[in-house]
């Protein structure tokens, strides 16, 4: 396994650091699409209360994405906050940048308790999935 270049130093060390960085933004990406598209064109949710478990499931897979690539704890926090600053932001962006979605407090909550939960996964072994990967990958 080689190391990442040293401007990536904060990453854990990959074969192909800039493939997962890549795949870990454009889950950002889907998230904001998905937050700022028309209901009407995403699947019906029937379930009361449902979408705060996608919005804390959603969350935590990002949060744990930052886990799987950056090393350091420190950076891991930071980012979990970088994402927490990106789901309320989406939240307002939903109340003024759309007609047919409003932005919700109890969703920024599930999405930073999302956050936080993907954030508690730093000291078990759940932490170096993605290096395992990385490295059973031809």
């Amino acid at each position: 396994m080689t190391t990442a270049p040293q401007h990536l130093s904060v990453m854990r060390p990959f074969r192909r650091p800039w493939l997962w960085l890549s795949l870990w933004l454009l889950l950002f990406v889907l998230v904001a699409v998905g937050s700022l598209m028309s209901p009407d064109k995403l699947p019906p949710v029937d379930i009361s209360g449902f979408d705060k478990v996608q919005h804390f499931v959603g969350y935590a897979v990002l949060s744990a994405g930052a886990v799987a690539l950056f090393a350091r704890l420190r950076t891991q926090a930071l980012i979990a906050l970088v994402i927490i600053g990106f789901g309320i932001g989406l939240e307002f962006a939903q109340a003024s940048l759309t007609t047919d979605r409003m932005g919700d407090v109890a969703d920024a909550l599930a999405n930073s308790l999302g956050v936080l939960g993907g954030l508690l996964l730093s000291s078990t072994p759940a932490a170096r999935w993605l290096q395992r990967l990385d490295a059973r990958l031809p």
